[in-house]
């Protein structure tokens, strides 16, 4: 595989991708290239890295933000299951993403949404356009994390909810069967199947993400309102339920 050009105009080789995946971090570029590879097991990933949950608690989250008749924007949808429960929900809904190859699998699902190709930093739609915004173990990829929240934010009208649903780090008795599952077991996973470098960089990047409660500070000081969230299965999970603020 040759090098590619980054997002700021870099080459991004393998060797230098891996490495960044290490850490948590990789170029917006690096990202898209990721989801794409693991686009053919992804659902299967999170049915056994949730124990089956995720689908609950993206019912939850829908249940939390959603309401029929509503335009919902569900941004970094993946292949599209928080998109699809919406939907259920009687609501018009837009399922954004940057990675074509998750699309696909999307559009596959359900075509009665409409499927975007796009970037959550810069997403292409007229401020106030939407009554309700969903993010789905998708926003600890976005780049500029704060930067990412004010987009939200933009195309969100007055008083629009959003719900964000994210993988975090438990504490208590928890939290040492959760690291040598995230930290040890899942990048063994990439030993054996597509895209090992994710497997990798999935809980590199959960220990770099703010904890809900300062998530929660950044909601806010993003121009939401009314900020909350709510654990999951011992603290792995967090909803962080907002408004949009005048």
């Amino acid at each position: 595989m040759s090098p590619s050009t980054g997002s700021q105009g870099e080459l991004t080789s393998p060797v230098t991708e891996a490495r960044s995946a290490e850490t948590g971090r990789l170029p917006a570029d690096g990202v898209q290239r990721m989801f794409d590879r693991i686009a053919p097991v992804y659902d299967a990933m999170n049915r056994v890295m949730t124990g089956g949950l995720d689908g609950r608690w993206r019912r939850i989250t829908v249940e939390e933000v959603v309401r029929s008749g509503d335009r919902v924007l569900d941004a970094c949808c993946g292949t599209g299951d928080l998109a699809i429960a919406a939907r259920a929900r009687g609501a018009d809904v837009v399922g954004l993403d940057f990675s074509e190859r998750m699309l696909e699998r999307a559009r596959a699902k359900d075509a009665g949404i409409e499927w975007v190709r796009g970037d959550m930093l810069d997403l292409p739609f007229e401020d106030g356009a939407f009554d309700a915004v969903t993010v789905g173990f998708g926003v600890r990829n976005v780049t500029d994390l704060e930067a990412g929240l004010r987009e939200l934010r933009r195309v969100l009208r007055i008083g629009g909810r959003v719900g964000i649903l994210e993988i975090t780090q438990p504490r208590g008795a928890l939290a040492p069967f959760y690291r040598l599952w995230f930290d040890r077991v899942v990048p063994l996973l990439g030993k054996v199947l597509p895209g090992g470098a994710a497997y990798t960089y999935l809980p590199a990047s959960v220990r770099r993400f703010p904890d809900p409660e300062a998530f929660a500070s950044l909601l806010d000081a993003a121009g939401f309102t009314a900020v909350r969230f709510r654990r999951f299965a011992g603290g792995i999970v967090a909803l962080h339920v907002a408004e949009a603020g005048e």
